[in-house]
């Protein structure tokens, strides 16, 4: 007698119900699919007992007459795709038949549903996969589907899933999800009889997002523009880097309106935030990307959580470099509350002031020279280092705003003077923060932060040039490694010499630190040589770009002043300069703010005056 059987259709159903319904949000998702692939612009869900009791889905899309309500019910009867090319170009959501039959075979499942041009509706009941009812009824036009006793008939299942509060909350989470790739589709769940979401036809997507994570702050637009001739439209919410939290799962993925959970999608956003985001914290808000329906696959998963790309290394860059250039325009708006447009760092000067007292605080022209001497007297450092810091007047503009300014014309202001006119410095904290009043706006910068980054653009553009400026020390410094380090030291010669340090083989495991990166000053030399090695180490078999990064990252922080490095006003003034010239200005390497900002609403709000 042959081992091998057919099994019935009904175990069959519980089997493919065991794929595609992991718990009562699973329902929802695949009902909420198919009301809006039937064009419905509302949608009302409601939920008793954490949905194993009793889920309710009604819309007022299109509807379906009696044999289309009865067809749905049998396994694979779907109205989606008919040949096999279809697959290749899927627009809908819903596309292979199975979650009506397998809803029902786990459930009673009673499905009412009414076309515009009918008169009368029908009326299926099912339990537990056997249809027991069908009759005409009066109805609204659409479809009303109520699944009653979820998994009633497996218990094993039931058995597994959470606490009801837990299965309510992943199904708010999909309800959401929805409300946010469907902004012109109105949406109500209720739980238990009381309404938890209603998110109505004139909710936009920010609105939405912002109850979804419960957040009151502005959001980060991201938007790629029209699709060109890649035909691919990248856009959505992220909240700022600074906002972020530790949490992970509050960054929403959708794929041609479909909600997906993708590590190389949620890589590209992280690139896309490097150095903008600090270690530990995730993103979060919406991305959603647009794109032919034949260069993806959504035939992987049988819940369709999952997607594949036809060209998943262009969708990365795409992704990666919208949410860049995103953050690039953001500063445009940091730019415009820090800096209106010389700095005026004239200190009022006290009647009580010693004429010397005059002398130090007196205004500084633009042109003045400060002497790299002085620079190097108050940082500890060489004169040949001295003049890569930020307050040495050569490298107060970046190479544009200099271009820029030697295009103007004589007698007009520098474009970079004129973009900080207004900023006025205030005060000075704990030898770290600078206080800054620009007209209405309050204005707090880290010195080091905001050194560190000036720094960091300035290494990497050298780097990509070619090499970084080197400076030889007049004392080399011998150091002991261990075989490993020696053998990364062997491996990575060339690497060293261009980013700025020379190092010769002293014999064993000895080598001596000739010259060190002109950024970094002659400051524990062998601190950042060792710190450099260490991500040497951790690179595995090749480099990267995100180990670049940070070995640039590592150089940019050692070389930077430091809290309690007391900077004059002619040295706050350049850095101020150069922060007004930078590209990037918002964030260290590291992704720690570097300026913070108050307009006279947030300081009343700390007083209780509004």
């Amino acid at each position: 007698m042959s081992k091998i059987r057919i099994l019935p259709e009904q175990l069959a159903n519980q089997i493919a119900a065991g794929e595609v319904i992991e718990r009562p949000a699973s329902v929802v998702k695949e009902l909420v699919e198919n009301s809006l692939d039937a064009g419905a612009d509302r949608i009302e869900i409601e939920i008793e007992g954490g949905g194993t009791r009793l889920i309710r889905i009604i819309d007022n899309g299109e509807g379906m007459d009696e044999d289309d309500v009865l067809l749905s019910l049998e396994r694979h009867g779907t109205s989606k795709i008919k040949v096999e090319q279809d697959l290749s170009a899927i627009n809908s959501l819903g596309f292979r038949g199975e979650a009506i039959p397998s809803i029902a075979s786990v459930s009673k499942m009673t499905i009412t549903s009414r076309q515009a041009s009918s008169p009368l509706g029908s009326t299926v009941i099912c339990n537990y996969g056997s249809i027991k009812k069908v009759h005409e009824s009066g109805t609204a036009a659409g479809t009303r589907v109520e699944i009653n006793n979820l998994f009633g008939n497996t218990p094993a299942r039931r058995k597994f899933l959470r606490t009801a509060r837990t299965e309510l909350s992943h199904i708010d989470d999909t309800v959401k999800n929805y409300g946010l790739a469907r902004p012109e589709v109105l949406f109500t769940l209720r739980i238990n009889g009381r309404q938890t979401i209603r998110f109505d036809h004139d909710m936009d997507v920010s609105r939405r997002l912002a109850l979804l994570l419960n957040y009151t702050g502005d959001f980060i637009q991201i938007d790629s523009g029209a699709p060109g001739r890649d035909s691919i439209w990248v856009s959505g919410f992220l909240v700022p880097p600074e906002s972020s939290s530790p949490v992970a799962g509050r960054l929403r993925l959708f794929v041609n309106g479909r909600s997906i959970k993708d590590r190389m999608l949620i890589h590209a956003v992280n690139e896309g935030l490097r150095s903008f985001l600090l270690k530990g914290r995730s993103p979060a808000g919406f991305i959603t990307i647009d794109l032919p329906p034949d260069s993806i696959d959504v035939n992987v998963h049988p819940a369709k959580h999952e997607v594949r790309f036809k060209d998943s290394r262009f969708v990365h860059q795409k992704v990666s470099q919208t949410i860049r250039e995103a953050m690039i325009k953001q500063q445009q708006r940091l730019r415009h509350d820090v800096f209106n447009a010389p700095v005026n760092l004239e200190p009022p000067i006290s009647s009580y002031t010693s004429p010397e007292d005059r002398r130090q605080h007196a205004p500084v022209e633009l042109g003045e020279d400060v002497p790299n001497r002085q620079i190097a007297s108050d940082f500890g450092v060489s004169q040949a280092a001295a003049r890569h810091l930020p307050f040495a007047n050569r490298q107060i503009y970046s190479n544009s705003t200099a271009a820029a300014s030697q295009e103007s014309q004589p007698g007009q202001p520098d474009p970079v003077q004129v973009q900080v006119d207004d900023l006025i410095v205030i005060g000075y904290f704990q030898d770290l923060y600078i206080f800054c009043r620009n007209k209405d706006t309050l204005v707090v910068i880290d010195q080091h932060a905001a050194h560190e980054r000036l720094l960091y653009e300035e290494l990497q553009q050298q780097y990509t040039a070619g090499r970084i400026a080197s400076q030889n020390l007049l004392f080399p410094v011998t150091l002991e490694l261990t075989t490993f380090q020696s053998q990364l030291v062997e491996k990575n010669q060339e690497r060293l010499e261009t980013l700025g340090f020379s190092i010769r083989d002293f014999g064993g495991n000895t080598w001596v630190i000739a010259a060190v990166p002109a950024f970094a000053g002659t400051h524990n030399p062998q601190g950042m040589f060792l710190d450099i090695l260490e991500h040497f180490g951790s690179e595995r078999d090749q480099a990267t770009s995100h180990h670049l990064d940070k070995i640039l990252s590592t150089i940019a922080c050692k070389a930077a002043v430091k809290g309690g490095d007391q900077l004059n006003h002619r040295e706050i003034r350049a850095l101020l300069m150069r922060m007004a010239a930078a590209d990037l200005f918002s964030h260290c390497p590291h992704g720690r703010p570097v300026v913070k900002t108050f307009n006279s609403l947030d300081i009343k709000k700390w007083f209780s005056r509004t």
